[in-house]
C-alpha cells in the first residue's frame, strides 16, 4: 500500500537556497505537474507574497535552475518555469532516483515542505537511506498509508468529510437557488442535521486549510 511521508528540508538540500535567502518574506509552492524532458526536471514555481523584482533577480542568478521563464501572472503571484541543474547534489534527484512523486512542495524563509508519495514503506525506508548516503538534511514530520482517495488524503478530509461534500455537491446544495435542503441532505446521507453541519463545517475547513493557506513550520 502506498504511503504519504511530510518532510521539513533546507533549501540548500532542495533548492532555490539563493532566491529564498534574498527574497525571505516569498512563498513559493511547486506545481504538482512537473514536465520531464530526457533527463530534464522542469518544475512550474508559483510565488507570491512580497517583492517580485528582488525574487525574480536572485531566480535568474540561482545555480539550483536554468533556462528561467515567466510563464504567466496573476493578482496574487508569477509563474516561473524553469529546469533544474544537474549539478545540484539534493533531495530532487533523490526522489526521481527512488520513483517517488512530490504532491505538495512549499519553500518560504529558507527551507520546504514536502508532502510526498512512495509505493510502499520500502520505497520511503530507500529514499531515507539515500538521504543519508548523501548527507542531504530532513526532518520527517509524519509518515502514514494511503487509505483513501487521493483527493482526501492530500486535501486533510476524512472519508466521511469527502462523501458529505461530494454529496452535497452532486444535490445542488451549493447551486444558487439550492437544489436541496440541509434536512434533505441529512436523509441522503442517513445523519442528523448537527452532524451535517459538522461535517460541512470540518470538510470546508480542511479543503481551504490544505488548498488556500501556505502554512510555516514554526506555526505549529
Amino acid at each position: 500500500m502506498s504511503v504519504i511521508a511530510e518532510f521539513t528540508v533546507p533549501a540548500d538540500d532542495f533548492g532555490l537556497h539563493h532566491s529564498l535567502t534574498a527574497a525571505p518574506e516569498m512563498v513559493v509552492e511547486i506545481e504538482r505537474v512537473v514536465a520531464t524532458m530526457g533527463d530534464r526536471i522542469m518544475p512550474y514555481f508559483w510565488v507570491s507574497g512580497g517583492d517580485q523584482s528582488d525574487f525574480e533577480a536572485a531566480f535568474e542568478a540561482d545555480e539550483s535552475v536554468t533556462n528561467t521563464t515567466l510563464v504567466d501572472e496573476v493578482e496574487d503571484g508569477i509563474l516561473y518555469r524553469a529546469e533544474w541543474t544537474q549539478n545540484v547534489e539534493s533531495i530532487v534527484y533523490a526522489y526521481t532516483d527512488i520513483g517517488a512523486t512530490i504532491l505538495e512542495a512549499t519553500g518560504r524563509d529558507e527551507q520546504w515542505e514536502l508532502q510526498m508519495r512512495f509505493d510502499d514503506h520500502e520505497k520511503a525506508s530507500q529514499f531515507q537511506e539515500y538521504c543519508a548516503e548523501n548527507d542531504i538534511s530532513f526532518d520527517l514530520n509524519r509518515i502514514y498509508q494511503q487509505e483513501q482517495p487521493m483527493a482526501s488524503a492530500q486535501y486533510g478530509l476524512t472519508p466521511k468529510q469527502r462523501e458529505t461534500l461530494v454529496t452535497a455537491l452532486e444535490h445542488g446544495y451549493y447551486d444558487v437557488p439550492q437544489e436541496t435542503t440541509m434536512a434533505d441532505l441529512a436523509g441522503e446521507l442517513d445523519i442528523s442535521q448537527q452532524a451535517l453541519s459538522k461535517r460541512l463545517h470540518h470538510g470546508h475547513k480542511g479543503l481551504i486549510t490544505s488548498a488556500l493557506t501556505v502554512s510555516h513550520p514554526d506555526d505549529e
